[in-house]
């Protein structure tokens, strides 16, 4: 008590005054954030993490965050080259690497980056076939990557990654591409089929040959004929008879 009226009332006010300047003047930035700081208008640069001071009303700082934001493009009405009608939607994954570049350059990076990606997402969709856009989507989420990223460069903005999460189609598409495959299906099981009986052909034109060439193979394959049935218990055996046995009673039978 005793401590406390041996100041001056001036030297109380002083040291509030000072209490309060320092407690405006300090700034604690995250390990994810940096401090862009003003002073008096003019860029001084980006400060941080941990702790940062500042001038009280002649400084002004602003937190930018350095984590990557994983931005949602909202569904987008589409006609792709094809004159096909189309929703997609998609999500950009980016991130700021330049806190200066995304104060000065831009106003608000992330809705110029949400506009941005709707725009470009409608424009590389409508320069796509449909069947490109179902089956090659890989190529085009690297190409709409591509884009984002070059025109974010300025504004230091890092575009890592564009997935497209879904494309819906009219009902009466989806049952025309339904069919459509269910056709392209048949046509190749009717080809698998034709090229099957025409290697089957040629290897029996290639055993006739064979044969032909040593009759004894003929007797051989009867023989292995009569093996397998007589191993399924009929009884019933159906012998065939050479032409070549019958061939002198048929002369015969046509001199008489």
């Amino acid at each position: 008590m005793n401590l406390i009226t041996g100041f001056s009332p001036a030297i109380f006010f002083l040291i509030v005054f000072l209490m309060i300047l320092a407690a405006a003047s300090i700034r604690i930035l995250k390990e994810y954030e940096r401090g862009v700081v003003f002073r008096l208008g003019r860029l001084i640069g980006a400060k941080g993490p941990g702790l940062t001071f500042i001038i009280p009303g002649i400084d002004k700082l602003l937190r930018i965050s350095l984590r990557t934001v994983a931005l949602e493009i909202p569904p987008q009405e589409v006609i792709t080259h094809d004159n096909i009608s189309l929703t997609v939607n998609a999500v950009v994954y980016f991130r700021v690497i330049d806190p200066n570049k995304a104060v000065v350059e831009i106003e608000n990076y992330l809705y110029a980056t949400s506009q941005l990606a709707q725009t470009t997402l409608r424009s590389v969709i409508g320069q796509s076939q449909l069947d490109e856009l179902l089956s090659e989507r890989e190529k085009i989420n690297i190409k709409l990557q591509d884009i984002l990223d070059k025109q974010t460069d300025p504004w230091g903005i890092k575009v890592s990654l564009v997935e497209t999460k879904q494309v819906d189609l009219d009902k009466e598409l989806q049952r025309a591409i339904a069919r459509q495959a269910e056709a392209e299906r048949e046509r190749r099981a009717k080809i698998i089929h034709a090229d099957g009986e025409a290697q089957a052909a040629e290897k029996l034109a290639e055993a006739a040959k064979l044969i032909s060439v040593s009759p004894a193979a003929m007797h051989l394959r009867f023989l292995q004929t009569l093996a397998k049935v007589g191993t399924e218990n009929n009884s019933t055996v159906i012998l065939p008879v050479p032409i070549d046995l019958l061939a002198a009673f048929l002369q015969k039978k046509g001199k008489e």
